[in-house]
């Protein structure tokens, strides 16, 4: 696509060399993106096109660091993530009234997924949607219950994460043994080097509006995906479900036992299977979604 090489990452022993390159190149004002990307669609600059993904790639390394911990090279990683970018940037129409990052995430993600998910065997991984969900997001969960620490979980730790994804103790315990230790954006880039915390390689001192749009974009996305995704529960599915998953301070099986005059038991049912309901329908919706989205792009400008 471009015209000039882009910066290459050829191992983890360059990623420092390549982090702080990639710091070099300017993000782009709205109406700068707006005038490339009608030279590359428009004219196929290739100038254009390198200009356009040289600006996106500290945002493709923001989020491939999120994609640490499963054991595969970073290096990989970020160049996965690359081809994405590179794909979206062929697609994008700025006519369209978006900035490039809004969408060019999607594919940096889907990128990024697709070349972990080829790489974890299905027998690592397991087969099962509930087992994938855990592979993607053990991570996350562990970081908001604190449970940072390298090594087995402790059985609490177990039976939180089991009860928020909807899986066993036994996945979690498993998975947690796979994917390894989790790496932290705040870790130093060497032990014995002065050079600074993987973060400070990154971004800019000042977040940009471009990241600042993209990361609240994708918030409201969700929540809308989220909200739209609780229309399949019927009233009962959705008291138990915004009570325990959604409330700042749940209420215990017990407390909702005695309020719906039924078992705990049942009432744990009643919630796995509403978030399984929201889980499916919020899958279902995102994948659409992205299906539309790439379908507007690739449609001729009128």
């Amino acid at each position: 696509m471009a015209s000039k090489a882009l910066p290459t990452l050829s191992s983890e022993s360059g990623l420092s060399r390549y982090l702080s390159e990639i710091r070099r190149f300017p993000m782009l004002e709205p109406d700068q993106e707006y005038m490339l990307a009608k030279r590359w669609r428009e004219d196929e600059d290739r100038d254009a096109a390198h200009e356009l993904v040289t600006s996106h790639l500290r945002l493709v390394a923001k989020i491939a660091m999120g994609y640490r911990g499963y054991g595969l090279p970073m290096s990989e990683v970020i160049s996965e993530g690359n081809v994405g970018l590179m794909q979206a940037v062929r697609r994008f129409e700025p006519e369209k009234g978006f900035r490039l990052a809004t969408y060019a995430m999607w594919w940096i993600r889907a990128a990024i997924q697709e070349y972990i998910l080829r790489s974890w065997s299905l027998v690592k991984m397991g087969t099962t949607a509930s087992q994938k969900k855990l592979f993607f997001n053990l991570r996350k969960v562990k970081g908001q219950i604190s449970a940072i620490e390298e090594g087995d979980l402790r059985p609490d730790q177990v039976a939180t994460i089991a009860e928020r994804l909807g899986v066993s103790e036994d996945d979690v315990v498993n998975m947690n043994r796979r994917l390894g230790g989790d790496s932290s954006l705040n870790s130093p880039l060497r032990a014995d080097s002065e050079m600074g915390e993987w973060q400070d390689w990154l971004v800019d001192e000042t977040e940009s509006q471009e990241t600042q749009l993209v990361e609240s974009e994708e918030y409201e996305n969700r929540l809308e995906l989220l909200t739209d995704a609780m229309d399949v529960l019927n009233e009962r599915e959705r008291r138990i479900f915004e009570a325990r998953r959604l409330s700042e301070n749940p209420m215990t099986l017990e407390e909702l036992s005695e309020e719906f005059g039924v078992s705990r038991e049942r009432i744990r049912q009643i919630e796995v299977r509403a978030f399984e309901k929201v889980q499916k329908a919020v899958k279902k919706a995102a994948s659409k979604q992205l299906a539309d989205a790439a379908k507007r792009l690739e449609e001729p400008a009128s």
